[in-house]
């Protein structure tokens, strides 16, 4: 295949910040405040699929946090998370599906202000891959899957991870 071909780029399709609370009120208000600050959007509630007892949660109860960030603010955001990681993933840290996320331990270091009426809060960073040609999977008229070929596996996500951010991939 020419290495040139447009239909073959990656692309960051969507990136999704979550914070997991873990109950619902004061703490996963003040969560939503740190996203809203992070991405300029409005987070949505996540809620718990079933009671877990031993961690008091209910089902139904509110219990986490997130925010899909597409296009070019996508890539700025992560480029803040991957900072913070010092743009050193794990091997483990890529999906079969050519997907990737990690975790920062605490939102200020992003370059968020600390604030101590809302209190530090970490966050898992995921993101989804595509390239040209992937809608023909979601759209409504005459919809289709994509092929093998086509479709992104994990090498195929950590080279373009090397080359476009320099990052280092660890077998840890």
């Amino acid at each position: 295949m020419d290495p040139s071909d447009i239909m073959r780029e990656l692309k960051i399709e969507k990136l999704v910040l979550n914070i997991s609370v873990g109950e619902s009120g004061d703490r996963l208000t003040r969560a939503r405040k740190v996203l809203e600050e992070l991405s300029g959007q409005s987070p949505i509630d996540s809620k718990a699929r079933y009671t877990v007892r031993t961690f008091g949660i209910r089902r139904n109860e509110k219990i986490a946090t997130h925010v899909t960030v597409r296009g070019p603010k996508a890539e700025e955001i992560l480029e803040r998370g991957l900072k913070v990681k010092e743009f050193e993933l794990r091997a483990r840290n890529f999906s079969a599906t050519g997907n990737f996320g990690f975790g920062v331990d605490e939102h200020i270091d992003l370059g968020i202000k600390y604030d101590p009426s809302i209190g530090i809060f970490g966050l898992d960073f995921y993101i989804v891959m595509g390239r040209p040609g992937f809608r023909i999977s979601r759209r409504k008229h005459c919809k289709s899957r994509v092929g093998a070929p086509h479709r992104i596996d994990k090498e195929e996500t950590k080279e373009w991870y090397k080359k476009k951010f320099d990052g280092i991939i660890s077998q840890k």
